[in-house]
């Protein structure tokens, strides 16, 4: 396997490798292109060229920030205000109509809990999945490995460290769920 496809596949990998510093200084020169655009159309296509895939509707204010970019996976009706960062070192996909807050983070990657491994430079990751019909309030932060269903709202500031299903609100650090939302 090659440093990305371990990356990808959540297994230990080296961040050095070449083709991951070519990716990354990829997305840096992509980034620095869509945080400097004023038209947000231009802007638009850039993320269309960038990521893994969208919908025909997508919509991110500048500043943006990742690691690659093209890890990344929206579907139609996509929004997210000023500031969010979203670390795709293994795949990001979200679904149909997300709205994200201002300052929300999406983190993929994981570092050994020993520290002669974590020094060595090896990482890995786990990927985020989040259905349909997603808001997610200012300041929230979802970590590594978490799927979230469809219909979820986050509250602002919440940190989301585990999974949860369908027709939810959740808030808190942990976040937890605080209503369950019935749909006919």
């Amino acid at each position: 396997m090659t440093e990305r496809e371990k990356m990808l596949a959540s297994k230990l990998y080296d961040a050095s490798d070449a083709e991951l510093v070519q990716l990354r200084s990829l997305a840096r020169r992509y980034r620095m292109e869509f945080n400097q655009e004023l038209d947000s159309t231009k802007r638009s296509e850039l993320l269309k060229l960038w990521f893994g895939s969208t919908g025909n509707q997508i919509y991110i204010e500048p500043d943006f920030a990742c690691d690659y970019g093209c890890h990344i996976y929206v579907g139609e009706n996509f929004y997210a205000n000023f500031n969010c960062t979203f670390l795709d070192v293994c795949p990001i996909r979200i679904g149909d109509n997300a709205m994200l807050g201002p300052n929300v983070q999406l983190l993929t990657p994981l570092h050994p809990l020993e520290a002669n491994e974590r020094i060595s430079g090896m990482e890995y990751g786990k990927p985020i999945t989040i259905g349909d019909n997603f808001w997610a309030g200012g300041g929230v932060t979802i970590l590594p490995g978490v799927s979230l269903g469809n219909n979820v709202v986050v509250g602002a500031g919440s940190v989301v460290t585990k999974s949860f299903g369908d027709n939810l609100v959740l808030a808190g650090n942990p976040a937890r769920i605080i209503q369950t939302l019935d749909f006919p």
